[in-house]
């Protein structure tokens, strides 16, 4: 008997700006191409979540964030592995990003939008709990 494989261990970023959350369409062509997902990728060796999700931003977005709290952390199946997948609220302190290496489309959306969105299957979980609290909030 085969012991499981180690997660691959993911990070996303929950940016918040003027009440609308930043959600990037994954190219064509890329695994999950078409799917939405917040901005993040994968943690080298070495970092901690908080800093890969700084590195990672920066590169796909070229901006920086400053990252606040955890909102969850999902194990998700996908391609013959796990996902774990480690999302964080995060705030811009630089100008908002115009543009993506990873994405063919970013959008600012309200939270009680987010359910609107075909999501990749790793993001669901904290699209489910963000569109909750708007609901609660109204918003």
């Amino acid at each position: 008997m085969s012991s499981p494989a180690q997660p691959l261990n993911v990070v996303a970023a929950v940016i918040q700006h003027e009440s609308r959350i930043l959600v990037c369409r994954r190219e064509p062509g890329r695994a999950q191409g078409g799917k939405w997902e917040f901005p993040g990728g994968k943690i080298e060796h070495g970092e901690s979540p908080e800093q890969a999700l700084i590195r990672e931003v920066k590169e796909e977005l070229d901006v920086e964030i400053q990252v606040l709290e955890h909102l969850t952390t999902d194990d998700t199946p996908s391609a013959g592995q796990i996902i774990r997948l480690m999302c964080f609220r995060a705030h811009l302190i630089s100008d908002r990003p115009t543009r993506s290496s990873d994405h063919d489309e970013l959008r600012w959306v309200r939270p009680s939008q987010l359910d609107a969105l075909d999501w990749a299957p790793a993001d669901v979980h904290a699209v489910a709990i963000l569109a909750s609290t708007a609901i609660s909030r109204n918003e």
